[in-house]
């Protein structure tokens, strides 16, 4: 199953946010604030339990509940463990569920906080998608740092279309590939650990147009997206020549 399969998979799983005995306006808002996920949010009313609640599941399947004040909360600047600027979170407990239209920056925040938590374990194994060289270039001097980091091994990939960024410090595969010329991913495999493990997979609808894709924390995706990328992108000889290898680059399959 590709990266484009398993998010094709989740956009055709609706999931229902049921808002329990809401005050006048919350479930208007709620539907504001999840317009680009797959959410559709409804109201219900209730003789127990408090008001404001919110009860996520798909069909009849449960998968959580919260409060809707932590739903709809503001985020907070954090200033990451590893020294960067600080970035707004982006990401949260509604797990796998598909966003539609992100663009970059908020591509840039999301896979921040999965790179962070692959600084803060310093261990394992973080695979992370670009696109192009252009797009990775920026992205140097943090996933060198990233690279650097105890025992964790650092995998980028990118499309060949230009000239190939230097890598040192971490594994820049060269994949001539339209998954990796489309997707932007970054996965973490948590060093082994299942509640350390998480993703994001998204593909380009259209140059320009943003971003369609999911975030997962659930074990078994995140393994089977790492097993995906290891399988399907590995490393065949290069003859070292033009734009196709340089130091600490490798082409794939």
């Amino acid at each position: 199953m590709s990266l484009s399969e398993l998010i094709s998979g989740v956009a055709a799983s609706e999931r229902t946010l049921t808002v329990f005995n809401p005050t006048p306006g919350v479930v208007e808002r709620l539907a504001e604030h999840f317009a680009e996920r797959n959410v559709s949010v409804v109201s219900a009313s209730s003789d127990e339990g408090p008001s404001n609640y919110a009860v996520l599941g798909t069909g009849d399947e449960f998968h959580t509940a919260v409060s809707v004040d932590d739903l709809l909360a503001h985020p907070e600047d954090v200033e990451p463990g590893f020294e960067r600027d600080s970035y707004a979170p982006i990401l949260d407990h509604l797990d796998e569920t598909l966003f539609t239209s992100y663009d970059r920056q908020q591509m840039l925040n999301a896979t921040r906080e999965i790179e962070d938590r692959a600084w803060r374990v310093g261990a394992g194994e973080l695979h992370s998608g670009f696109q192009s060289g252009g797009n990775l270039r920026p992205q140097l001097e943090t996933y060198r740092r990233l690279g650097g980091r105890d025992d964790l091994s650092v995998h980028a990939y990118i499309y060949p279309n230009g000239e190939v960024p230097q890598a040192d410090q971490f594994q820049l595969h060269l994949a001539r590939s339209d998954e990796i010329r489309r997707s932007w991913f970054v996965a973490y495999d948590g060093n082994g650990v299942g509640d350390y493990k998480c993703a994001l997979v998204a593909e380009e609808t259209e140059p320009g147009f943003g971003f369609t894709g999911f975030w997962t924390y659930d074990p078994s995706t995140v393994d089977y997206i790492v097993n995906h990328l290891v399988s399907s992108y590995s490393i065949i000889e290069s003859d070292g020549s033009g734009d196709d290898a340089d130091d600490g680059c490798q082409l794939t399959a």
